[in-house]
């Protein structure tokens, strides 16, 4: 990471203009939680942060959460770690046991694969169910037309406990349509949790009902080659 990037600076810029973007909406102070992306940034550009007192990250892969987080978990213990990156089902066991929050369940083999070292480990992380609201074939996520059933079979033949969704919109698309279906979806399923929203447009995402955000480049700069 470049010197010159202030990460603790950008975080509190990032944290008043989120909080700003819900007040203007309505929302109660508090309202949305920023997650900064941490991914391909080392451990030492994810300190200033934890020093600063933030807690909620978000990691891409699992093998690099791996080698950057449980020696940052030992220290800080109350870190809350998402895992916001497609998840391999030979994964899983990795992914049950590191992470506090899995936001990219969006096939019924991951699904069944997470079911399993849920029950295997004792160890439940928060689920999100990831919505392809653009349905780009090359994009991870369930499609809208069939988030009902795929979320009543995580809840109901899995026993998953489901509590919202997350999308990434096209890029090339304006986001406020995407994040309203995503609502749609959230609130016809019962479902709180809402992640939606990225460095390019978190306030808008703020004030379409976001209860988490996902920021990472206008917090660390420009991402780092991945290893």
């Amino acid at each position: 990471m470049p010197e010159t990037v202030d990460v603790a600076r950008n975080l509190a810029r990032i944290g008043a203009r989120l909080k700003a973007a819900a007040l203007e909406a309505g929302r109660p102070e508090g309202a949305v939680s920023l997650i900064a992306v941490s991914k391909t940034h080392p451990a030492g550009a994810v300190t200033p942060l934890l020093e600063a007192g933030h807690r909620r990250f978000g990691e891409n892969r699992v093998q690099e959460a791996e080698a950057k987080w449980p020696a940052l978990k030992a220290r800080w213990p109350d870190i809350e770690l998402h895992l916001i990156g497609p998840l391999q089902s030979n994964k899983a066991k990795e992914a049950v046991a590191l992470f506090d929050v899995i936001e990219t369940v969006d096939r019924p083999k991951i699904a069944r694969a997470l079911a399993a070292e849920i029950a295997r480990q004792g160890r439940a992380p928060r689920l999100l169910v990831q919505v392809n609201t653009g349905e780009e074939p090359q994009k991870a996520g369930i499609a809208p037309q069939e988030a009902d059933a795929f979320i009543a079979q995580c809840r109901g033949e899995l026993g998953l406990p489901v509590e919202g969704l997350m999308c990434i919109p096209p890029l090339d698309d304006p986001p406020a349509p995407h994040f309203a279906l995503l609502a749609k979806i959230a609130a016809r399923n019962g479902l709180a949790v809402l992640s939606m929203g990225m460095s390019g447009d978190y306030e808008i995402a703020a004030q379409l009902g976001a209860t988490e955000v996902r920021v990472g480049s206008e917090i660390f700069g420009a991402r780092l080659p991945a290893g």
